[in-house]
């Protein structure tokens, strides 16, 4: 555990809405934003910072179209995104000790 340094952990995922966002769009292709609203429990505007810090990274993509008619909003994971997100898990797993 000598080489672990906290400081290395991603501050960008770290924190606990975007872990979870990120968590989540690691298991799907992508998910509506109401979805991630939904299994997050954030509100909207909340849900749309987070979102928007990690689309500015590189981390997740935003797509935006129109289902009957109606406005959806969606996001997935990108390659980067799923490349940090593993990244994160390794660094987690050092500060455990595995």
């Amino acid at each position: 555990m000598a080489d672990f340094n906290s400081s290395d952990l991603d501050d960008v995922i770290h924190g606990r809405m975007r872990l979870g966002l990120i968590a989540y769009l690691a298991g799907v292709e992508s998910a509506s934003f109401a979805e991630l609203k939904e299994r997050t429990g954030a509100t909207d505007g909340n849900l749309s910072t987070h979102l928007r810090k990690l689309e500015d990274t590189g981390y997740v993509a935003i797509t935006k179209r129109f289902v009957d008619r109606r406005p959806r909003t969606d996001a997935s994971l990108t390659a980067l995104g799923r490349k940090a997100w593993i990244a994160y898990l390794d660094d987690l797993k050092k500060l455990v000790g595995e």
